[in-house]
């Protein structure tokens, strides 16, 4: 069986609970690591699917290897092999897909709701009905439009295009669902700086230090659960 790709552009954009749940599922992964200078893939058809994961960076800096991501996409598209993103991940799949990417009305960081819609399309994908509310862990300034075709199918407070579904294959995630309570860690250790700034600011869509470290095991042990049921339904369109 051909391996996942999933991509890991930072060190703190690893892939958490992400590697765990496709194995779980019966999926060998290969991580591509952008962050150490590994060159992406020259076609998507080497693998079941592709997985990109978060970053630092925009999907309009000069990056060579953003284009070649575009480009791998774009491919996976035109080839019907899913491709899944998380926060960088999913404004690298819609900018790919057609559709912008710019600046949110606001950063979001730490632990943010969002609300399940779309359908029945939503419904079968989170298993909750329209309406439910996901707590997340968000950290991004960006946000994506959606490409043509897609259906959103979560919104959020502070940012309105939160997840959407192409074709019932490709999903792209403005959330971190991934983080493992190390990761969460990691993040804090390396960008609490912003956190705390934007929180001074009154910003409704950061939450404090104090509450970001909140109970982490237990919701990130819910995150995991999500994205489990997320990834459930995706790899059902894996490439053998």
């Amino acid at each position: 069986m051909k391996p996942i790709a999933v991509f890991q552009h930072t060190e703190v954009g690893q892939p958490g609970f992400v590697i765990p749940i496709l194995e779980s599922l019966g999926y060998r992964c290969e991580i591509i690591r952008i962050v150490d200078g590994q060159a992406v893939p020259e076609t998507a058809s080497d693998f079941a699917g592709l997985v990109f994961m978060g970053g630092y960076m925009s999907v309009h800096d000069p990056l060579p290897w953003i284009a070649q991501e575009c480009a791998l996409i774009r491919e996976a598209d035109a080839l019907d092999i899913p491709v899944a993103g998380h926060c960088l991940g999913s404004q690298l799949m819609a900018i790919a897909l057609g559709a912008n990417v710019h600046k949110n009305i606001r950063s979001e960081i730490g632990w943010q709701d969002i609300v399940v819609e779309g359908g029945e399309l939503a419904q079968a994908w989170w298993g909750e009905q329209e309406g439910s509310i996901i707590p997340t862990f968000q950290w991004h300034g960006d946000t994506f439009e959606l490409p043509l075709g897609a259906v959103r199918i979560a919104t959020g407070a502070n940012c309105a295009n939160q997840a959407f579904v192409l074709r019932d294959l490709h999903l792209g995630m403005q959330s971190h669902f991934e983080m493992t309570p190390e990761l969460v860690e990691l993040s804090l250790e390396r960008n609490g700086a912003w956190l705390e700034r934007e929180y001074a600011t009154g910003n409704p869509a950061v939450t404090s230090l104090q509450e970001t470290q909140r109970d982490v095991p237990a919701r990130t042990r819910a995150m995991e659960k999500v994205l489990t049921r997320l990834y459930s339904r995706w790899v059902r369109n894996c490439k053998p």
